[in-house]
């Protein structure tokens, strides 16, 4: 399966986990959720869509009422498919969810998988960001070092050119710096109120024990009584 190929089968089944569509449907939403998208056609979406029910990722279901049904046959037209993802579909997609190699930090890749961070957990998210961040740097040490090495022989508007370019890349990895340090106080933030939960509960768990404690004048108090009246024949 190429890249590009793999970026379709996991936004077709991230999308189709939100709700069945049939595909008319699908291609908007790939088209304005996910902007790398818009060149693709139905040439492109459809062989996608039979391999994932071949697989049995997703199944094709009738989605016209039974009137539209009847009326099918006699204006020509085709009911209307859609697709719904099926038990193995989510699994695939959970699998797919949790790869944080090379291809999720690249330009196509990382866009798709940042839309669909809503379902990621935060862990596979902060290998993302930060796989992410390190080719971005990668790639400016590279336009720094071709632009040092060419500066002399290029004119003043492909100069400019190569500037925006960087510019825009440090944009990211700043932008990657802001995302990163949020998922970290996050992290930290929940860490934190586990701890004190922890905490809680073993308080909760600890057997309750007589209070022992003395008071500066006097002799200890007994769980659940008062302290004796110096003044009774028994305290003495």
């Amino acid at each position: 399966m190429s890249r590009r190929s793999g970026v379709l089968e996991f936004a077709v089944l991230g999308l189709l986990r939100e709700s069945p569509m049939h595909g008319y449907e699908l291609r908007k939403r790939l088209n304005t959720s996910l902007g790398v998208f818009r060149a693709f056609s139905y040439g492109s979406l459809y062989p996608c869509l039979k391999t994932l029910v071949g697989n049995g990722w997703l199944i094709e279901e009738s989605g016209s009422t039974s009137q539209d049904a009847l009326a099918a046959p006699l204006s020509g037209r085709r009911a209307k498919i859609v697709y719904r993802l099926t038990a193995a579909g989510k699994e695939r997609f959970e699998e797919l969810l949790s790869h944080t190699g090379p291809d999720a930090w690249e330009d196509e890749h990382f866009g798709v998988r940042f839309a669909f961070f809503g379902q990621t957990s935060r862990d596979v998210r902060m290998r993302v960001l930060e796989g992410r961040r390190s080719r971005l740097e990668e790639r400016l040490d590279k336009m720094r070092a071709a632009m040092a090495r060419t500066r002399e022989r290029l004119d003043d508007y492909t100069l400019e050119l190569q500037r925006h370019g960087m510019e825009s890349v440090e944009r990211e990895v700043r932008w990657l710096n802001e995302l990163i340090e949020s998922e970290r106080a996050g992290r930290d933030r929940r860490d934190g109120t586990a701890g004190q939960d922890r905490t809680t509960e073993r308080d909760e768990d600890r057997p309750p024990q007589q209070d022992q404690s003395e008071d500066a004048d006097g002799p200890p108090r007994h769980r659940g009584g008062s302290r004796p009246d110096p003044s009774d024949d028994t305290a003495k």
